[in-house]
């Protein structure tokens, strides 16, 4: 399973400590299993798309839609299909301890603050996920959040749609979400900030193998 580190939280852990302020030796976090950090990176012979921060495997049936700024950086990352959508975010987090359980509480009084509610379960490989409604185009929609508390940076996915609450839609999603490799960076970054995401340096083309498609890199979705 992916590292869960529960530790008390300080006034210094609200900012990713980097030398010269982190001068303690401190424990090595675990290896992560998948989503994996890049020093993990397995040898599995996946073809993954270069974002920066992101390496995503490229999956047929799902296409990858990156919104960008008038600056071509990355905004967001989303994989999509007819069943719904996996929205991803990847943010700077503390050394030595995760982020998730607070996140997790922020992002439930949110859905009751909007009338769609929250409750968590436990998933055999994510641990502590969230489930509940949102309001898209006006209708209750399910919703689904999974947080991972890598080596300094946290990685969230939220499902939209049948893919929040059927077990068989969800399953290309979740296989993508354990098969990201996480490329954090040695900057030191405000715990929670965005890591800073990139296009692919070479976009790949539409093919059957490939759920990439470049026209939808074009900053509109």
């Amino acid at each position: 399973m992916p590292p869960r580190r529960r530790e008390k939280r300080t006034d210094r852990s609200k900012i990713d400590a980097t030398p010269p302020w982190d001068v303690k030796q401190r424990d090595k976090p675990g290896p992560t299993t998948g989503p994996y950090d890049v020093l993990d990176t397995p040898d599995d012979g996946i073809a993954r798309i270069d974002l920066g921060g992101l390496r995503i495997p490229a999956s047929p049936g799902l296409d990858l839609r990156l919104d960008v700024d008038d600056g071509q950086r990355v905004m967001s990352v989303t994989l999509v299909n007819a069943s719904g959508q996996l929205q991803l975010g990847l943010y700077a987090a503390p050394r030595n301890e995760g982020i998730w359980d607070d996140v997790r509480a922020e992002i439930r009084a949110s859905l009751i603050e909007q009338g769609g509610g929250g409750k968590e379960r436990e998933d055999d490989y994510f641990g502590t996920e969230l489930i509940g409604t949102l309001k898209v185009d006006g209708k209750p929609t399910p919703v689904r959040f999974i947080g991972v508390d890598g080596p300094r940076w946290f990685l969230r996915g939220m499902f939209v749609g049948e893919v929040a609450t059927v077990a068989s839609k969800a399953a290309p999603f979740e296989r993508v979400l354990r098969q990201i490799v996480v490329v954090r960076g040695s900057d030191p970054l405000p715990v929670r900030e965005a890591v800073p995401l990139a296009l692919p340096k070479e976009a790949l083309p539409r093919n059957p193998d490939s759920g990439f498609d470049e026209d939808d890199a074009d900053g509109h979705g």
